[in-house]
């Protein structure tokens, strides 16, 4: 069971509007939204940088933070026209304040600390990981608390969200980030960057059964996850190869892709039951971030709930990876809860869910 998308709910405050400019710089989009308290988006304007760094196979963090420079003043102004309101309209302003590539996220925070302080308005920094974990209230009609599973190019975690600024970690990768599997995976059998969607569209040509790959800690009580011995098993597979052909690639990819839909399920199975032995009443099982767009990683997920009789949420295609509509979300929850953020604030290049 799927809750629907929720298209006109959640008011945060009874009748009266609250409009919130966000602001995403925090890798390799740069990105501004504008949405209000009824769950519009009125407007979300990203710009990728996929084509500057793809030569490089990865981000380069030097070469992110000069296109946020150039571009996110452009961003800003198209999302504010966009969204047809003016900055006297807007209740604050929020910017993604970590963790993240450093230099990206000083673009974004000053920037709009700056636009705060020019037009008098709150500033609000938020955390990457808090946008992402927040987002399913934005679409779809979900109270606190709700299990979350968090996968992205830097992240894999699974949390109990209870409250806005208010996490209980259950588990998280003790090596690799899943998102980062994907894509050094993709790198192996020369799929190129960004590696992930790659990976997912060659996987649908091949066998998902034909190489028996491992599934770190599958089988072992708790909630983390492991997948460096995976990623090196599908290396030394590669190596015993004179030449990938076009299938050996297509099969590759879907054995690990069938491997990682695996090892999801397994920790989550674990989740869901320590989650509803203190929630019993609380049925929602989320996925967010990046990862959660991969199609066969959703299919896998909703059957685990689905067996567990839990509701299974997954955001938009275009709001689970990075973007500032989730950003501008978050700054409206916190506007609601009366949080604020100095000028003064400090830029955090890592910030983990239970220090904010």
């Amino acid at each position: 069971m799927t809750i629907s998308e929720n298209k006109s709910i959640n008011p945060l405050w009874g009748k009266k509007e609250h409009i919130m400019l966000g602001i995403e710089s925090s890798c390799d989009e740069t990105a501004a939204s504008v949405v209000r308290n009824d769950s519009k988006i009125l407007s979300n304007i990203i710009s990728s940088q996929f084509e500057t760094h793809r030569p490089y196979g990865g981000v380069v963090p030097e070469l992110a933070a000069r296109a946020h420079v150039d571009n996110i003043d452009l961003i800003v102004e198209e999302a504010m026209r966009s969204a047809q309101v003016k900055y006297s309209d807007l209740s604050a302003i929020a910017a993604t304040g970590g963790p993240g590539l450093i230099g990206g996220v000083l673009v974004g925070t000053t920037f709009g600390k700056a636009l705060a302080f020019a037009n008098n308005l709150p500033f609000i920094a938020v955390n990457h990981l808090e946008g992402h974990a927040l987002t399913p209230r934005l679409t779809h009609n979900i109270k606190f608390p709700y299990l979350l599973l968090l996968a992205s190019g830097g992240h894999c975690q699974l949390l109990t969200v209870n409250g806005v600024g208010k996490y209980d970690l259950l588990g998280s990768t003790i090596d690799d980030a899943i998102g980062e599997a994907f894509d050094k995976t993709a790198k192996l059998l020369g799929l190129g960057f960004p590696g992930g969607p790659a990976l997912e569209k060659i996987a649908l040509d091949g066998d998902g059964k034909r190489y028996n790959f491992p599934r770190p800690l599958a089988g072992r009580p708790g909630c983390d996850f492991s997948f460096s011995g995976l990623k090196t098993a599908v290396r030394y597979t590669v190596d015993n190869f004179p030449k990938l052909t076009e299938q050996n690639q297509a099969d590759l990819a879907a054995s690990f892709q069938a491997t990682v839909v695996s090892i999801l399920n397994d920790r989550c199975a674990n989740a869901i039951s320590i989650f509803q032995e203190k929630n019993g009443n609380n049925k929602v099982f989320v996925a967010a971030g990046g990862v959660a767009a991969n199609m066969q990683i959703r299919k896998g997920l909703t059957s685990l709930a689905s067996n567990y009789k839990m509701d299974f949420i997954a955001p938009p295609l275009d709001l689970c990876t990075d973007n500032a509509a989730m950003i501008a979300w978050a700054g409206l929850e916190k506007l609601k809860m009366g949080h604020r953020t100095n000028l003064d604030f400090a830029p955090r290049p890592r910030w983990p869910l239970n220090d904010l």
